[in-house]
């Protein structure tokens, strides 16, 4: 339970779908981060504002070591099933309807030809399809994610009112999640990133700058358990509009950027430039994990980022998202520790070597955190596969730095990578204030 001083859920329960807190509640009931009580009343306090009835009775009877229920849980049960089946009749006409494959082959792209076909042809109109909308909302309030998960692509491949359909895709994203459809919900995740950046349908900014929090909390879940999701969380929470929100209002997500950079090799050329938002927010946010960023790369402190590592190690193993991911559809621990560990000895290596040439071997095992043999294994290694330009003197135990000049043509290709990057983004805001003026 000591742990649980490192513990996001209070911080990112706020940004997300109530069912999307459950999975993070059973994490940390696993790795017993608070007493089982506590998680219990929060479980049925989560569940008060949903339909999934039967789920808050089990857990009452657990949490009280009973096997009897309050009568307003009976109660509800059956309000929820007479409402249920009252859904069920008024989207039956619908429902029908796309079940029959060969009556599905009459839709077209053109949404008002739809409807106008519906009405005259089945006899559906707006009623139907609004209730279509209650009918899966209802399903995923009881639980039943797959079934939401369909009503709501049929729903919004019929519906015209833009909010109604922004609201049905955040389910639909919800329930991808649930089911752990990560294919799926990269999708939708970037079907909805599209229909929030293109400002059509927000009142004001700071709307808009809540979605994209709220956006970047669910994504949590699909980029740490994507294939590719380490380096697509990189390209999302990087870019300057996402990057800001973060920096304003949700600076704990600084820790799953910094994870990402650590352990990803592929946006290596934009690290420099994140170390930059860790020096800028170092005080105003304290994490492990953007600690020890700050020890190697701001205050050059290599003890104490060796000491951060093991804290590093702790804040992986009980952290929801970084702990634990899918794979093969079984939950399975991965080795994002050890391959954290990895990279964070060879952050702190490649910093320490920049400032000395002649490296006692002692010193640097106590750095890496690693005995002298495993300290000197690691390093030979390092040279064998090219990624360290040094040798090591046996007689007097020490690693030798080679001279590194660097490429006159690698620094002009820098230098243009830079130029371009900053390019791209001078044009992008060119654009949007072009676009927010024409709207005007």
């Amino acid at each position: 339970m000591a742990m649980a001083k490192y513990d996001l859920t209070p911080r990112i329960a706020p940004n997300l779908d109530r069912h999307l807190v459950f999975p993070l509640l059973e994490f940390t009931q696993e790795r017993e981060l608070y007493p089982n009580d506590q998680i219990l009343k929060a479980k049925i306090e989560l569940l008060n504002n949903t339909n999934m009835v039967d789920y808050a009775m089990d857990i009452h009877k657990s949490l009280y070591h009973t096997d009897d229920v309050p009568q307003d849980m009976v109660d509800r049960r059956v309000e929820v099933v007479a409402r249920l089946k009252s859904l069920e009749e008024a989207a039956a006409p619908l429902v029908t309807f796309l079940q029959n494959p060969s009556a599905v082959q009459e839709l077209r792209a053109d949404k008002q030809y739809n409807l106008q076909m519906l009405n005259d042809r089945y006899q559906i109109g707006p009623e139907q399809i609004e209730a279509l909308y209650q009918y899966a909302k209802f399903q995923f309030e009881c639980g039943n994610y797959s079934g939401a998960a369909d009503y709501l692509y049929q729903y919004r491949a019929l519906c015209t009112n833009a909010e109604r359909s922004l609201s049905a895709l955040w389910g639909k994203l919800a329930a991808e999640i649930l089911m752990q459809n990560w294919e799926i919900a990269l999708e939708e995740l970037n079907r909805l990133k599209e229909i929030i950046d293109s400002k059509v349908n927000f009142a004001s900014s700071l709307n808009q700058v809540q979605s994209r929090i709220w956006l970047m909390h669910w994504s949590l879940f699909i980029f740490f358990n994507h294939d590719n999701g380490r380096t697509q969380i990189i390209d999302l929470f990087n870019q300057d509009k996402y990057l800001n929100a973060i920096q304003t209002n949700a600076p704990h997500l600084l820790r799953y950027l910094a994870t990402a950079f650590i352990v990803n090799k592929k946006r290596r050329p934009l690290f420099k430039e994140f170390i930059k938002v860790i020096q800028q927010e170092q005080h105003s946010f304290a994490d492990p994990i953007t600690e020890f960023l700050a020890c190697v790369y701001v205050n050059f402190d290599f003890d104490g980022a060796q000491k951060k590592m093991k804290e590093c190690e702790d804040v992986i193993l009980n952290d929801p998202f970084l702990g634990k991911r899918v794979e093969e559809s079984n939950y399975t621990v991965v080795p994002l520790k050890d391959e954290f560990l990895e990279n964070a000895r060879l952050f702190i290596f490649e910093t320490y070597c920049r400032i000395h040439e002649r490296i006692d071997m002692g010193v640097l095992a106590e750095k890496l955190n690693l005995n002298y043999e495993d300290a000197e294994r690691w390093i030979l290694n390092l040279i064998r596969t090219s990624k360290l330009d040094a040798k090591i003197d046996t007689q007097t135990g020490t690693v030798v730095m080679e001279p590194n000049h660097p490429n006159v043509y690698e620094q002009l290709i820098d230098h243009t990578k830079g130029l371009s990057g900053r390019t791209y983004k001078l044009v992008n805001q060119l654009l949007e204030h072009t676009q927010a003026q024409t709207a005007r």
